[in-house]
């Protein structure tokens, strides 16, 4: 049983030496000749893949607004975007714009939502340069304005700015941006702050306090698709107050712009509103560290595409997102976006295998670097190799000669039979030798030398291959 399978595996051995030895390539020679260059360019790959180009995270955080407000709801919208892209985005509600500002540069969230004229320069001069608040941020646009709802209880007899000294407004906690931008407003009409009395509640409580009298107004920033704007808008007894001086407000102000709310947009049926309502807007603006992600950042925007897009109260199809209206710098990768659209691969395919390919780029841009250069390298290194294994014999040849020339003409009798066994030992291993097909032409002229060096140790031709004389 052994003695078979000792004849099985030699007849296996055989034939594997046979293929071997009529090959045209050595596979092991070409490997060995390779392998190091093929190392160098899998870790240069990478390198390339994994630090000149690293993958998107799978995780964002953003900062949104308080509860039941435009931001919230947005937010909501942006989270369900962005899954189906497998990312998922993690939503931090807040007290609103300062909040959020100061979440960013933290370095909390990753993105927020900022109304414009929130930064203490924004407000200052409406400044498009970064002050020291955005340092570290970028803009990914305009996402669509924010007017400034002011609803008043009807019996507060308020139609003008100056009429709300002494009355009870509520214009929410510091951290909305709400009060800085409102007291602006104020400081314009000549009011001080302290001849109010001024509250701190969120949306939602102020607006239970509203509803039972408590206060006489309150103060909200949003778009009209907040919820509790929608509500206030239809309740009996709450007024919305009417900015007639928008324009000039617009002028002095230049982070504001000019909107009118027209007369029956919530219900034409019943005719809310009963006019047309001028009021001064900021802009929402999605802001976003400096160090976001690129293929995200053209993600997000393509995101605030599908939800801000459309049609609305104050804005025209296609108006917004916008890389106008920002006092933050915009982002590269987001202007790069509104001049030219998304990438080419992310119009056909999903987000994370266009982004595969994408990355890939950086990766066949090493490998030409590299394989270039060395594939000058790998075809001499192969062929020395091969050659190398006839090569060496000649060393073993030339030892003979030197033996034959050292044992001199009266010494060649008594060393000619260890030569030639040496001859015919060198023989026997040469004809063991595996080498390529293409590479035959250097055995066989081996063997010939050999036969070469075995006449002259006989005594038959001499180091030119001259025949000699025959002697007794």
């Amino acid at each position: 049983m052994k003695e078979g399978e000792g004849s099985r595996r030699a007849s296996l051995q055989r034939a594997v030496t046979r293929v071997r030895q009529f090959s045209f390539v050595s596979l092991r020679d070409l490997l060995v000749a390779s392998g190091p260059t093929l190392l160098a360019v899998l870790a240069v790959a990478l390198l390339a893949y994994w630090w000149v180009d690293p993958a998107p995270p799978r995780r964002l955080a953003m900062a949104t607004g308080q509860f039941n407000s435009a931001y919230q709801e947005f937010g909501r919208q942006y989270a369900q975007a962005l899954a189906r892209d497998q990312i998922v985005l993690s939503l931090q509600p807040s007290l609103g714009s300062a909040e959020n500002l100061e979440r960013l540069r933290k370095g909390e969230v990753d993105v927020a939502f900022v109304q414009s004229g929130s930064s203490t320069e924004g407000l200052q001069a409406g400044a498009e340069t970064p002050g020291a608040d955005t340092q570290g941020l970028v803009s990914l646009g305009s996402l669509f304005t924010e007017p400034v709802w002011l609803f008043l209880r009807e019996e507060a007899g308020v139609h003008k700015l100056t009429d709300l000294r002494g009355k009870r407004i509520n214009l929410g906690p510091e951290g909305t941006g709400v009060p800085r931008l409102f007291r602006r407003l104020l400081d314009a009409n000549g009011i001080a702050a302290g001849e109010l009395r001024v509250g701190a509640l969120e949306n939602t409580p102020a607006t239970v306090e509203l509803l039972a009298g408590r206060i006489d107004g309150l103060v909200f920033s949003s778009a009209p698709e907040a919820p509790l704007i929608q509500m206030l808008l239809q309740t009996p007894g709450i007024r919305l107050f009417d900015f007639r001086q928008a324009d000039a407000y617009t002028r002095r102000l230049p982070f504001l712009t000019h909107v009118v709310l027209p007369r029956g947009i919530v219900d034409l049926g019943r005719d809310i509103p009963a006019q047309d309502y001028h009021l001064i807007a900021p802009t929402a603006t999605l802001v976003a560290r400096e160090d976001l992600h690129p293929a995200l950042v053209g993600l997000l925007v393509k995101a605030a595409g599908d939800i801000h897009g459309k049609a609305g109260w104050f804005q025209q199809q296609g108006q917004f997102p916008s890389p106008k209206y920002s006092e933050i710098p915009v982002a590269q990768e987001a202007a790069r976006y509104y001049r030219n659209g998304p990438p080419f691969l992310q119009r056909y395919l999903r987000f994370w295998l266009a982004n595969l390919f994408e990355r890939l780029w950086v990766v066949a841009v090493a490998l030409a670097a590299l394989l270039i250069p060395l594939s000058r390298i790998v075809p001499p290194i192969y062929v020395w190799r091969v050659r190398s294994r006839v090569y060496r014999w000649y060393g073993e040849l030339r030892k003979v000669e030197q033996a034959l020339e050292a044992a001199g003409l009266d010494g060649r009798a008594a060393v000619r039979a260890e030569l030639l066994a040496r001859l015919d030992e060198i023989e026997e291993r040469v004809n063991h030798i595996s080498i390529p097909l293409a590479y035959a032409e250097e055995l066989y002229r081996l063997r010939s030398h050999i036969n070469f060096v075995r006449e002259r140790v006989r005594g038959t031709i001499d180091r030119n291959g001259l025949a000699l004389p025959l002697t007794e």
